[in-house]
């Protein structure tokens, strides 16, 4: 009876939130009681809601009570204290289903707080205190409680595993190593741990660098992302601006034409009623004359007729003696010139248009992705590419649906234009390069060039801006029968390696890689740039001799 009692007496005086003897106890308005510092802090987290609850009976109070320290409760705990009377462990002392218990406690089992690597034991508390006050006990091996220290036992002998066989990769105890581990590689389980702890130091220095470069690049992604909507608010923002300007001109020149036609319109409506009015002025003094003469006719005096006649059969010379009516065309010209702007503003929106989808599309924010090792994992990225009529020089006879070239001693028939090369016998592709790509070349003669170029690199004349290789605007690899050099700003640098009909291309435009290859039964990288690409790229082909033939491979 004596120890249910001491046992209610700690129930009663005890903190509901930290399950010890009340300290500074205060009461709170529905009569429970608590540490004030327990229910103080268990309040500031409502603070928020500014609704306050009792842990126990969950009854709310607003606004939030004020705090008085409890001068009974207070006198009765301290009096507690004085005759001995301690809080018993509260329930989260004791070991759960979850926790490792202290093996040396009897009857409800206390939570360890150590574990021992020499003695197999885990020891609450109040059991640990030899390890820390005894001299023999202080040279054990104290860990955090583990579940797992009969994993440190040989089955097979009973003895603790203080050794470590490499050979076999296991942990052993000595017996072991007297016995079927005889002659392995074998060291204490402390030095294996040792060196086994450098090695993951490094992995984990290693791992550290790592997560400080991802967050270096995850810094640089989320600025990429602010540029990227800045850039983006601004283009929208300055291309309305933009095309409400062009809608503005273009209402201002429709309103134009139309005052234009009106007045037009009004000059030539004035002129013709004016001369309908002095035609109908004519035609009511003929149809007067005309009843005039009339009438002269039916007289019977002669001497009457005779006398009138004279001022009536004199007729006054007409102004004109037909109407020139011009063909029913009067603002159909207008018309067409209209048509014809419209067409020239749909032509010019149409090719400008491409340029705008590339400045604006596929803004590549990603993490560079690896380049691809083994043909395989090039041809994932092929490009069917077709060869420009427009851009080929009239020496260069296109054929295989323009994916062949061949020079040839005649000029072709090709019609003018602006984008021919005039004097070096180049073409470039149909297709502009903005993305990964690879394609390969198969050239037969004795020289060929192949490259890539921007689009407005020059055409015209024999001069260095037009030739692949000799200008900051093309990249050209320079492939004879017997040798090959890389050309760039008209920069020559030698290039090793085997000799082949064939060359692949791989073109990352965002990383800025440009890589050429020698292909035969093995690939081989030949020259390899890493620069900045500024605009869209076009694959390019220059042949030397007549007879000369380089063709884009059909991939796929």
């Amino acid at each position: 009876m004596e120890q249910k009692g001491d046992q209610l007496d700690r129930e009663t005086f005890s903190c509901s939130i930290c399950l010890d003897l009340l300290k500074d106890p205060v009461t709170i308005p529905c009569g429970h009681s608590y540490c004030m510092n327990c229910i103080k802090g268990y309040w500031d987290e409502d603070d928020q809601r500014k609704i306050y609850s009792c842990p126990q009976c969950r009854q709310t109070f607003t606004p939030r009570p004020v705090l008085m320290k409890s001068t009974m409760l207070a006198a009765l705990v301290e009096q507690l204290k004085k005759t001995g009377l301690q809080a018993a462990p509260a329930d989260h002392c004791y070991a759960g289903p979850e926790d490792v218990a202290c093996d040396v406690c009897t009857g409800r089992k206390l939570k360890a707080l150590k574990s021992c690597l020499t003695c197999l034991i885990s020891y609450c508390e109040n059991h640990l205190q030899p390890h820390y006050n005894v001299g023999q006990f202080k040279k054990h091996k104290l860990v955090n409680p583990s579940e797992k220290l009969q994993e440190n036992i040989c089955s097979r002998h009973d003895e603790v595993m203080k050794i470590f066989c490499r050979t076999d990769q296991q942990s052993i105890c000595y017996l072991c190593s007297l016995d079927e581990h005889k002659g392995h590689d074998t060291v204490s389980a402390a030095a294996e741990r040792t060196e086994r702890q450098r090695e993951l130091e490094v992995s984990r220095q290693q791992i550290q660098q790592r997560i400080q470069d991802r967050e270096k690049d995850v810094k640089l992604l989320q600025q990429e992302v602010k540029a990227v909507s800045r850039s983006a608010d601004k283009a929208v923002e300055d291309s309305e601006k933009i095309f409400t300007e062009l809608i503005r001109l273009i209402q201002k020149r429709s309103s134009d034409v139309k005052q234009q036609i009106r007045s037009q319109q009004e000059t030539e409506v004035s002129r013709v009623k004016e001369l309908q009015e002095k035609l109908e002025q004519e035609i009511t003094e003929l149809k007067r004359k005309d009843a005039e003469m009339k009438q002269l006719s039916h007289t019977e005096d002669h001497n009457q007729f005779l006398l009138n006649y004279p001022s009536l059969s004199q007729l006054s010379e007409p102004e004109s003696s037909s109407i020139n009516i011009r063909p029913l065309r009067y603002f159909e010209d207008v018309t067409a010139a209209v048509s014809e702007l419209r067409d020239q503003l749909q032509d010019i929106l149409r090719e400008k248009w491409t340029n705008i989808s590339l400045t604006g599309t596929e803004v590549d924010v990603l993490l560079p992705e690896p380049e691809p090792k083994t043909r395989a994992e090039f041809l994932k990225y092929s490009h069917e590419i077709t060869l420009d009529p427009n851009t080929a020089n009239k020496h260069l006879l296109l054929s295989e649906g323009n994916r062949k070239a061949e020079r040839m001693s005649e000029e072709q028939s090709y019609s003018s234009h602006p984008d021919r090369f005039t004097y070096y016998t180049q073409v470039l592709s149909r297709e502009s390069l903005t993305e990964r790509c690879y394609w390969e070349v198969e050239w037969r003669g004795d020289g060929v060039d192949v490259a890539v170029a921007y689009k407005n690199i020059s055409r015209a004349g024999d001069l260095d801006e037009c030739r692949f290789g000799y200008n900051d605007k093309s990249w050209s690899l320079d492939c004879d029968t017997d040798s090959y050099s890389f050309w760039f700003d008209n920069m020559s640098t030698p290039v090793s390696g085997p000799g082949s009909s064939r060359v692949g291309v791989y073109l990352d435009h965002t990383a800025g890689i440009l890589s050429f290859y020698s292909i035969s039964e093995t690939m081989t990288l030949l020259h390899r740039v890493q620069t900045t690409f500024t605009q869209p790229l076009y694959a390019g082909l220059c042949l030397y001799y007549d007879g000369d033939t380089a063709e884009l491979c059909k991939l796929k």
